[in-house]
């Protein structure tokens, strides 16, 4: 056995040198050994009796070895990217996760998402949830949910629709939780000027399974990016912006969860997210009301935008129903 020098020191009394790799010949050296051989030779070694971890660390492996063989990195590179691990760990707070963001900016957020919510051509589409969500107050259904400065600064907006299975039956009873940025592009959680629960809501549907609420027009923000991330990002010449949306997640008995966005048709960055979560089914036009009756219908006195986004759940599965299916 060795020190953490290298330095070959004797196995204690008593003690046995651990068991080498389980795979044919190990020369120790990289000059005879197959390009492919090093992976083989870790992987015989993903053992334990969890085999969900077994496939997934076994794949994790494969890949890595597998881009270090196609772009081989100097061993600089391969420690300056160490070195931005370690600080997008550090970056990490209660209130932040560094890694998240991370994962967002490169895709697997939303990659994870769309292995994990695949369903009926009728269904709502799922996006990510993002790292800006808590509990949010429960309020009567068509309630302000703006009640900050944004509501004498923004454009007031109606947003309403359908809850419904994806046959187009309305779903009673569901739950729906929303919450967004000001009209700044700030949540509540980034700006001492809202109060706590700002720009956010639970509502119950009623038999006709529609919801509405009254608010402020979400402004398009741009990600944070005085971390790790960041700096990558400018490495790239990406932008950090994300396109203005509200986050919607409904549960109702007898049917999947969702957790998805509505996305402002008139956005300039929905062909750019830097999130990637932008899908067409999920834009909707914040388009000016029509008239004064939808105003009446609305309980809403002078201009506002209206913003119409029906949401079609999947049925859960028999398993997760008690066997049954709503």
């Amino acid at each position: 056995m060795t020190d953490p020098t290298g330095t070959a020191r004797p196995t204690p009394a008593g003690a046995t040198a651990p068991p080498g790799p389980d795979t044919g010949t190990n020369t120790g050296t990289a000059h005879d050994r197959r390009p492919d051989d090093l992976a083989r030779q870790v992987l015989s070694t993903v053992r334990g009796d969890d085999e969900r971890l077994r496939e997934l660390i076994g794949g994790l492996v494969t890949h890595l070895h597998a881009f270090v063989r196609e772009t081989r990195p100097s061993q600089d590179e391969w420690l300056r990217a160490v070195d931005f691990l370690v600080r997008t760990g550090r970056a990490c707070t209660d209130r932040r996760n560094e890694f998240i963001l991370l994962s967002d900016m490169l895709g697997l957020t939303s990659a994870v998402d769309d292995v994990n919510h695949t369903g009926p051509p009728t269904m709502t589409p799922s996006s990510v949830e993002g790292p800006f969500h808590s509990p949010a107050p429960p309020r009567p259904m068509g309630a302000w949910i703006a009640e900050g400065p944004e509501l004498r600064r923004g454009e007031r907006a109606v947003v309403h629709g359908r809850i419904t299975d994806c046959d187009g039956r309305p779903l009673a009873g569901a739950v729906l939780d929303v919450w967004q940025a000001n009209d700044t592009g700030l949540y509540d959680s980034q700006d001492d000027e809202q109060p706590d629960g700002n720009l956010r809501a639970l509502f119950t549907t009623g038999p006709d399974g529609a919801y509405w609420f009254r608010t402020v027009k979400p402004a398009s923000y741009p990600v944070p990016t005085d971390g790790p991330v960041g700096e990558l990002l400018r490495a790239l010449g990406r932008h950090p912006m994300r396109p203005a949306h509200i986050h919607l997640r409904v549960e109702a008995a007898g049917h999947r969860s969702l957790t998805t966005h509505v996305f402002a048709a008139e956005d300039p960055y929905l062909g750019s997210d830097a999130a990637f979560a932008v899908k067409d089914a999920l834009i909707a036009p914040f388009a000016p009301a029509a008239d004064e009756d939808t105003a009446r219908r609305f309980g809403m006195d002078g201009p506002f935008l209206e913003a119409e986004f029906d949401i079609r759940l999947a049925a859960a599965p028999a398993a997760e129903t008690g066997g049954t299916r709503a």
